[in-house]
């Protein structure tokens, strides 16, 4: 018999995977201009110590103003690049679980609240606010300042950003660079007809809409040694009628892989307030499923994976290539420990930790 898919190696271009569980990256809001603190050593330290494949660190800015929050990490200067090698100097001292990191700019929906205190955004005025910037000069929510239509040269200075940030995570030797053209953030509003009604090549039919995120991925490739990946985070849907959705998202899989991308993370959502998302156990499934028709990149599937015997099918049928879990995750830091004991396999534990083994699960810990 052979052992469950889910622990089985798995190779994304010249990065060796241990099994297919990867920590999809979680904003902590925790950082304070742009710079990590202790809080993200404990936090990624923890989920370094998991078992799963990979570590991704959260939604890092490439420029100040597009944060999603004041309290949001960053990449855009030698402070901010300091304060995170410092983070990953700690972790990798005792993980050796390879690290991603996903680059990001909010766009509309940056100069928010941080979440638990409302998470609502905050305007130019707010000590903590700033203007935000997007395609076009469309709130993300009626009650939210308008954002400033990005120029042509406004739009570059955001590509070599995101290509300079890319340069910085290269230097500090992270394993791989996702973009984050997802979650109605900016690469998002470009592509969704609902928040891009630009009249100029950027704007329109689809192949202008994909023009930009396609133009920032040609610089981040670029910026990243070869022997790198760099993927992506798509929004397969936005939930919203004459929205973007499955048929445009496969379309711009298959630009994404003519151009040397090396994975595709499907979620969905986020783009609009009044999306109505069917949520439920294994929701954004179909749309991975879906992505898996047109590329043979590998592809990851998210949301609402939290049983072992779920994560387990959806590898086994072909569905996705790799799961990610986010809050899961949270909760459970040890999940892939707890799933390998389920299904029988072995995952890599701490030594400082190897005598936590339940003796009805010997074989738990690869030695």
């Amino acid at each position: 018999m052979t052992g469950p898919r889910l622990f089985e190696p798995f190779q994304i271009d010249a990065l060796s995977l241990d099994n297919r569980i990867v920590i999809a990256p979680m904003c902590q809001y925790s950082a304070v201009d742009g710079c990590m603190t202790d809080w993200h050593q404990i936090h990624l330290g923890q989920l370094a110590l998991s078992g799963a494949a990979l570590l991704t660190v959260e939604a890092t800015a490439v420029v100040p103003e597009g944060r999603i929050s004041y309290g949001d990490v960053g990449l855009w200067d030698d402070v901010t690049e300091a304060a995170l090698g410092q983070t990953l100097e700690s972790v990798r001292r005792w993980s050796d679980m390879p690290i991603a990191i996903q680059l990001s700019h909010a766009g509309r929906k940056a100069s928010s609240e941080v979440p638990w205190k409302g998470g609502g955004q905050l305007p130019p005025a707010d000590p903590l606010g700033w203007q935000t910037f997007a395609p076009s000069a469309l709130p993300f929510h009626a009650s939210h300042q308008a954002p400033i239509a990005l120029d042509r040269d406004a739009m570059i200075q955001i590509r070599e950003a995101f290509a300079a940030a890319t340069r910085r995570a290269a230097a500090l030797g992270l394993d791989a660079v996702q973009l984050h053209g997802a979650h109605g953030y900016l690469l998002h509003q470009f592509l969704s007809p609902l928040s891009n009604r630009r009249e100029d090549s950027y704007g329109g039919r689809l192949e202008n809409r994909m023009r930009f995120p396609l133009e920032v991925f040609d610089a981040v490739r670029a910026a990243f040694p070869a022997d790198r990946p760099v993927t992506m985070r798509v929004s397969g849907t936005d939930w919203v009628e004459n929205g973007w959705d499955i048929e445009q998202t496969l379309r711009f899989v298959e630009a994404l892989e003519a151009r040397g991308c090396s994975a595709i993370h499907v979620s969905s959502g986020g783009l609009r307030p009044d999306q109505e998302i069917p949520v439920g156990p294994s929701y954004q499934v179909p749309l991975a499923r879906a992505v898996k028709t047109v590329t043979s990149m590998p592809v990851v599937a998210v949301g609402l994976i939290t049983d072992y015997e779920q994560a387990e099918a959806i590898i086994g049928t072909g569905d996705a290539d790799l799961v990610a879990l986010a809050r899961g995750m949270l909760y459970d830091p040890r999940w892939p420990w707890h799933a390998a004991a389920h299904l029988g396999a072995s995952v890599k534990a701490p030594d400082q930790y190897l005598r936590s083994q339940p003796r009805q699960f010997r074989k738990l810990f690869k030695s």
